[in-house]
């Protein structure tokens, strides 16, 4: 399940995920497909594909301290909260969030939206996805995850810039 296997043409630590061995965690609007953790690319890069429906949120503000998070819009148009901006990125747009930058993502008001998200160097962020999966169906409180913010890499902040634009839309 979202767990690497196999050896790509021979190539020595290289990996494939089938369709088949990757793990969903739904969510109410959409789901998190579990590609590769750090663990599967020894600590590289993890990665994580996101579909959302109309004008669902993502993720609430935030930032990494060790981690480069880049998103590609494979469908739709997506919301991007960068720093004190928000903006929108249709299909075919790439966005890169440095370390330590508040930013928070959704799908554009009016919008769904895909997303192929990669993280890098990777952080063991698997359980975060299950554990937002339960925060989102109600059988976890968001609070809970807060003492494990180190962990996974994932500082909460707070905005109103992001609140203002997700409120408009």
């Amino acid at each position: 399940m979202g767990s690497a296997a196999g050896i790509a043409g021979g190539a020595a630590g290289a990996f494939v995920v089938q369709a088949a061995e990757v793990e969903r965690a739904e969510l109410p609007h959409g789901a998190f497909q579990l590609l590769a953790d750090a663990g599967n690319t020894g600590g590289a890069f993890g990665a994580n594909r996101l579909t959302l429906g109309v004008g669902a949120d993502g993720a609430r503000p935030h930032c990494h301290a060790v981690s480069w998070e880049v998103f590609t819009v494979l469908d739709g148009a997506a919301e991007f909260l960068l720093g004190d901006r928000t903006e929108v990125v249709a299909a075919g747009g790439l966005v890169a969030v440095p370390p330590g930058l508040p930013h928070a993502f959704g799908a554009a008001p009016g919008s769904s939206t895909d997303l192929l998200v990669v993280a890098t160097p990777g952080v063991e962020r698997f359980e975060y996805f299950r554990r937002l999966s339960g925060i989102a169906w109600g059988r976890e409180r968001f609070d809970d995850l807060l003492p494990d913010q180190d962990t996974y890499d994932v500082h909460f902040v707070e905005s109103a810039v992001w609140d203002a634009a997700r409120a408009r839309g």
